[in-house]
């Protein structure tokens, strides 16, 4: 029988199936019911930065008498804090005691600011590992690029001088220099990077003339931009872990990713989809698959096909479709 186990910050996993940050790991009975189902370990439902600032700034904005008095903005401020946080932390410990897969508790940030403190109460609280997911909408035209991964790299050295346990940044497509940006986290302490993060897109209803969201789950195409950087990265950024996130809908996407040298693959629009039982089945797929090719183990096979590789490596860096089209009538 195949060996499924891997490594993922450190951690020991029994298969690499990761449930991404999201409502179904917002509550102590979806995650049991996900453990069960086979995943191997859980993120939990992130703590938003941008959630607790937007919801000081309405609390604000309805109370002129708090506005006029600095230190009631302090106490909303910190009240709010405190309350988010302490439902979080009580989430953590109460997963940690129903569960016996590693638990990664997971950060939203917009900002390098005091509040990242929190990563050393959710150390405290029995966490296995940090996840923060950062992203940045840069709207000011003088913003240099260089300031936003600043950012990014504020985030991550604050944190890490708050706790031992590994963390891992997850980040998005919008960078100028992918591979760069992901040797930059390692440089300054990043155990793993999760690619990517799947961001609010707006959309526009023509019948209502209004701005609204458009779909929020991923489709199985989506795998292949992250496919292009997990070679790359897993090549050019070496011991850095990889987890593969957006467009991993099937056994055959976990395959997929792990070949191009990822150590993990986070599930999310999958499961909303279709249920903890794909766990199931993706995981069946992956026994199959090393079966067919004589893989023991997970090893035997991660990064075959990275950007190292493969007998022509332009094929991660071709970007054109010159070629395809050339030949077609």
């Amino acid at each position: 029988m195949s060996n499924l186990e891997t490594t993922y910050l450190g951690l020991k996993l029994k298969n690499p199936l990761v449930a991404a940050s999201s409502g179904l790991t917002g509550s102590v009975d979806k995650i049991v019911e996900l453990e069960k189902a086979g995943v191997a370990a859980v993120v939990l439902k992130s703590v938003f930065e941008e959630q607790i600032n937007n919801e000081v700034t309405s609390m604000l904005g309805n109370d002129q008498q708090a506005m006029d008095y600095p230190e009631a903005e302090d106490y909303i401020k910190n009240y709010l804090r405190e309350n988010t946080i302490s439902k979080h932390l009580e989430l953590l410990k109460e997963v940690k005691k129903a569960v016996q897969i590693p638990v990664i508790a997971s950060v939203n940030c917009i900002s390098s600011a005091e509040w990242t403190t929190i990563a050393k109460d959710f150390e405290e609280a029995g966490a296995d590992a940090l996840e923060l997911n950062i992203f940045h909408v840069p709207t000011d035209r003088n913003e240099k690029p260089g300031e936003v991964e600043q950012l990014y790299i504020d985030v991550l050295k604050k944190v890490k001088n708050e706790v031992t346990i590994p963390v891992s940044v997850k980040f998005g497509v919008y960078h100028s220099n992918i591979v760069g940006m992901a040797d930059k986290l390692k440089a300054n302490g990043a155990a793993g990077v999760v690619m990517f993060n799947r961001f609010y897109e707006p959309d526009i209803n023509l019948e209502t003339l209004e701005l609204i969201s458009s779909e929020v789950f991923s489709s199985p195409a989506d795998i292949r931009r992250t496919l292009r950087w997990v070679g790359l990265v897993s090549t050019k950024v070496g011991g850095l872990d990889i987890a593969a996130s957006t467009g991993i809908h099937d056994g055959d996407a976990v395959v997929k990713q792990i070949l191009a040298g990822a150590q993990v693959a986070q599930l999310c629009s999958t499961l909303y989809l279709n249920g903890a039982s794909v766990i199931t089945k993706m995981i069946d797929d992956l026994s199959k698959f090393m079966e067919k090719w004589s893989f023991d183990k997970i090893e035997d096979f991660r990064g075959r096909l990275s950007y190292k590789n493969i007998p022509d490596p332009l094929m991660y860096e071709r970007s054109q479709f010159m070629k395809y089209f050339s030949n077609r009538k």
